[in-house]
């Protein structure tokens, strides 16, 4: 037991993040109050003066992954086998991955928001208008951010055959002393503190999902921390038993409960309205996408709206990155750069632009029905449930988005830890187990500690905190975007000239 322990000891990538983990529990707990002014004040500072500049970046992002999709270098291999998953696979993990259960708690609440409130004034119906900023806030870019992370990565393990951490890809970073352990412990980190605040709304949505279908108020302490042992539990199970055995089943899984719920509104809905929505709002997204995504003219909603929603998202992909990036590269050996890249570009956003069409219209009509709105789906954590209870079958609908949820944050959860087993084990791409039992109980302590933190001061809101604190962790992935992306280039071009 000792040599081990002396082994993850040495292990500064490990020991630094889980010392920094749990330090940072024990002072979030002594200074709650203070530790949540600070977050707010420094994600507020780091909007109002790198808000324009994610935006610049995210557009950036876009463009330099269409050049090299459809340059020469689009042409290159991810190594010399075949694909090792097939597409149906690959496409269900990267999604699961990427996205999860983001799209259960915003598939109803964000369209009637925007339906409700219209961030930009384009001449379009108020439906059109919704759909188009949904999508936007969904779509390319954000996955234009897991892209690029998961092209420099793939090329790096599969091509010039480097280890998958992030620090390796560059031999610039490795010139500059501390930066490449640096590096990666950031990437640690802000993965962790990811999770934590996805598994928190995760939690709190089938909480309140469960509370909603007893009607009963939400907010049941150890009912919150009982799902948060049971999603860490069957996420390391998944890890444990591997990407082929564990991760590529529940992610299958997934993606077909997901399609069958959204063909249950789509058929019982207006097919033809939900058509017709959401081929026009892709049409306008497709258009407008450049002034979108500079927030100019028109386009531009506002300060206020940008800091709640467009630059909080751009944060949240960005931090969100690193992980998602080297798990996609991961999976995506054997394929081309270019199949890469226009799969993660397309597939998964046009999946998303139907699956918010379908529910979004669907909730358009039956606001229309009430008469009056009183906001009941304003609350992003019982919407799904409130509207489903305006359909057939309202309980066996409600309990599978539950269990649905709980799917997709087990695969995301089950990502990271394999993601982050893989850093502290010299970049292993099939991690030792040990390392992945360590991430799966740190992960569980630190997020039971922030749902229970959560719970006893609930007027200092922690679980938003460690959300904006996301914010804050992205500006150093931002600044690195840069600097990978000007590095690659002028890596690939001198390799093949």
């Amino acid at each position: 037991m000792k040599p081990v322990f002396n082994n993850l000891l040495k292990n500064k990538e490990f020991s630094v993040s889980a010392a920094i983990l749990l330090i940072s529990s024990i002072l979030i707990f002594l200074f709650t109050d203070q530790f949540y002014n600070g977050i707010e004040e420094i994600s507020l500072w780091v909007r109002a003066y790198f808000g324009r500049f994610y935006l610049w970046l995210g557009l950036g992002c876009v463009f330099f992954l269409l050049i090299i999709a459809i340059s020469k270098y689009g042409r290159i291999r991810l190594g010399n086998s075949p694909p090792e998953f097939d597409r149906w696979s690959w496409i269900a993990m990267l999604y699961s991955a990427g996205m999860g259960a983001g799209i259960l708690l915003r598939a109803v609440q964000e369209p009637v928001y925007m339906f409700i409130n219209p961030p930009i004034q384009s001449g379009e119906i108020a439906e059109i208008i919704s759909l188009e900023y949904t999508f936007y806030q969904w779509g390319f870019t954000a996955w234009a951010f897991y892209g690029l992370f998961a092209l420099i990565i793939g090329y790096s393990i599969f091509v010039e055959k480097t280890d998958v951490r992030l620090s390796s890809g560059f031999s610039a970073f490795r010139k500059v002393r501390f930066l490449p352990k640096t590096i990666d412990i950031l990437t640690i980190l802000t993965t962790v503190i990811g999770l934590v605040a996805a598994i928190g709304l995760g939690t709190t949505q089938i909480e309140g999902g469960l509370s909603y279908l007893q009607s009963k108020p939400p907010g049941t302490l150890w009912q919150n921390m009982g799902l948060v042992f049971i999603i860490c539990a069957l996420a390391f199970i998944s890890a444990w038993a591997g990407v082929n055995k564990g991760i590529k089943r529940i992610s299958n899984w997934n993606i077909y409960v997901a399609i069958l719920l959204m063909l249950f509104v789509f058929l019982t809905g207006n097919i033809s309205e939900i058509l017709l929505n959401f081929l026009q709002s892709f049409y306008h997204y497709f258009l407008d996408f450049i002034p979108l995504s500079l927030a100019s003219g028109n386009f531009d909603p506002g300060v206020q709206f940008l800091t709640d929603w467009t630059y909080y998202y751009w944060a949240f992909w960005l931090a969100w990155a690193p992980f998602t990036g080297i798990f996609i590269a991961r999976i995506s050996k054997g394929r081309t750069i270019r199949e890469m890249i226009l799969g993660v570009l397309l597939i998964p956003s046009i999946g998303s632009f139907f699956w918010f069409s379908v529910f979004g219209t669907s909730a358009f009509e039956i606001i229309e029905s009430w008469n009056v709105y009183n906001n009941e789906f304003g609350n992003v954590f019982t919407s799904m449930f409130v509207f489903f209870d305006a359909y057939p079958l309202p309980i066996v609908t409600s309990i599978i988005v539950i269990i649905l949820l709980i799917s997709f944050l087990v695969t995301s959860v089950d990502s990271a830890i394999f993601v982050l087993s893989m850093f502290t084990d010299k970049g292993n791409p099939e991690p030792k187990k040990k390392y992945r039992l360590l991430w799966a109980v740190l992960i569980l302590i630190f997020c039971e500690a922030i749902i229970v933190l959560g719970q006893v001061k609930p007027d200092s809101n922690v679980l938003t905190a460690m959300q904006k604190f996301l914010i804050i962790s992205s500006l150093p992935f931002a600044f690195l975007s840069v600097a990978i992306i000007i590095l690659f280039c002028r890596k690939i071009i001198k390799k093949t000239s």
